[in-house]
């Protein structure tokens, strides 16, 4: 009885996506500086699986954990929102200006957060860096590979990486829109778990990771300079991880589940049935 039909989870797309683009800029940064460290966490716990296991496959297993904390707790992640706000500026329940400011002050927040949790990393399992770990060695080793790898391939790697970007994004968004299916706790941990695993078990491109991962590899020793990390990930990703989210889970979703205004108000979900990012949802 707790599933909700995807006529309904379009309404809560919607209404999502407004209440995130109105969102004042010091729960942005709050919300977002949460979201990039507990992705963060959740990045290195995987690594941790892997390498305790040998099975890559273990770490996929793990890393949703902290999807599913950031969605729980209504906190940012900024991939997620490229296939809600732009429902609600198509909707006209918001704009593109507001769009863009929340994109960029959570975007600021996970890499602030990332950093933090990069250096706090690194003091606990080194012991300031009195001893060595195989897990700072894996973050080195993947930052390289996720800049001079593709800066290798010239405009090969350009192309792959925001395709991968295009990819991971269909699934990351899939998680988001996947929460709103269940109107239990139980429930929505499942079924965004499914399209996360997914993602991370193909090696595919998430912005938000990178934020950790680049910056985290460049601290601890990695040869890549600044503008590598940027030109040859970052951008790209963040440009790919807009595509995958608008067009394949936002915008396909939208148009074909989407109802007319009388139609949609006598499916929505009541008042008193909450979004997945904390907010009581209210219909116009």
């Amino acid at each position: 009885m707790d599933y909700m039909k995807p006529e309904q989870v379009v309404e809560q797309m919607v209404q999502a996506g407004e209440n995130k683009a109105n969102l004042s800029v010091k729960d942005m940064l709050i919300r977002g500086f949460l979201g990039g460290a507990i992705l963060a966490f959740a990045t290195t716990l995987a690594f941790t699986a892997t390498s305790q296991t040998n099975i890559g496959l273990a770490g996929a297993l793990v890393f949703p954990v902290g999807f599913v904390i950031i969605i729980l707790l209504g906190l940012e992640l900024v991939t997620g929102s490229f296939a809600l706000i732009p429902l609600a500026v198509l909707r006209r329940r918001t704009t593109v200006s507001r769009m863009l400011r929340q994109f960029a002050w959570v975007i600021l927040g996970h890499l602030i957060g990332s950093i933090a949790y990069a250096a706090l990393f690194y003091a606990a399992v080194t012991n300031f860096g009195h001893a060595s770990n195989a897990i700072v060695q894996t973050i080195i080793k993947t930052a390289e590979t996720k800049t001079n790898g593709y800066a290798a391939l010239g405009t090969d790697g350009l192309l792959a990486v925001f395709i991968k970007a295009i990819l991971c994004n269909w699934m990351v968004t899939l998680g988001a829109v996947m929460a709103m299916t269940s109107q239990s706790t139980a429930g929505k941990i499942i079924a965004m778990w499914l399209p996360i695993l997914t993602f991370f078990a193909q090696g595919f491109e998430h912005a938000v990771v990178n934020m950790f991962v680049i910056p985290a590899g460049m601290l601890y020793g990695a040869n890549v300079s600044f503008s590598g990390w940027w030109l040859w990930n970052q951008i790209p990703v963040l440009l790919g991880n807009f595509v995958g989210g608008v067009l394949f889970t936002g915008m396909m979703l939208y148009f074909t589940h989407s109802k007319s205004k009388s139609s949609a108000k006598e499916t929505a979900v009541q008042p008193e049935q909450i979004a997945f990012d904390g907010k009581v949802l209210k219909h116009n």
